[in-house]
């Protein structure tokens, strides 16, 4: 599911072939994501749902039946900027991941880079975690620390951090394939191969 440009779509479409994974639709809350041009150059079907009229209920509700219709095993929020709620999250076709540009619990919600160099941190990165219904409060599966340089700025830091999300990504998308995640309460342990 995403709402923007696509990268992190990108970067799964380009490691589909050596991965155990396929990536069955792309589902957009915008008419204008880049994304869904990406999803359909690569042969993936793709779908809006637009949350504009609709109450949250019936929106979320859209979402699901037509993960459900599409045979959705795992759902990846790749920069999808709602929140979702408890009956999506209980009501989705297998777990729901989402990739964040900050180490969490540090830096929930946006402009996780701006809020990393405004505190002063001297390394900065990006988490894979299981969707709860908090602001980027879930289970964390992997993580990848970038360094903060003395000249980063905003976009400086988000450029090296997005290329960690590209690699990061679908490495955690083959350990779940191949059931290595196991959720302990709010602990993920990865089982070793």
């Amino acid at each position: 599911m995403v709402s923007g440009r696509g990268s992190n779509l990108q970067a799964l479409i380009d490691k589909m072939p050596e991965m155990p994974y396929e990536i069955s639709l792309v589902i957009s809350d915008n008419t204008r994501a880049f994304a869904l041009q990406r999803a359909q150059a690569a042969g993936i079907q793709t779908r809006v749902i637009e949350p504009k009229g609709k109450s949250k209920t019936a929106f979320e509700q859209e979402l699901v039946d037509c993960l459900r219709t599409a045979g959705v095993e795992i759902v990846i929020l790749a920069g999808f900027m709602r929140l979702l709620g408890e009956e999506f999250l209980r009501q989705a076709p297998g777990p729901v991941i989402n990739i964040h540009p900050a180490l969490l619990p540090a830096f929930p919600g946006l402009h996780a880079q701006a809020q990393a160099l405004n505190y002063g941190v001297k390394v900065a990165g990006c988490t894979v975690h299981f969707v709860d219904a908090g602001m980027d409060s879930g289970p964390i599966i992997a993580q990848q620390a970038v360094p903060v340089l003395e000249n980063d700025d905003a976009e400086s830091l988000s450029a090296r951090i997005l290329e960690q999300e590209h690699q990061l990504l679908p490495t955690a998308l083959r350990l779940i394939a191949f059931g290595r995640v196991v959720l302990e309460g709010k602990k993920v342990r990865v089982l070793k191969e």
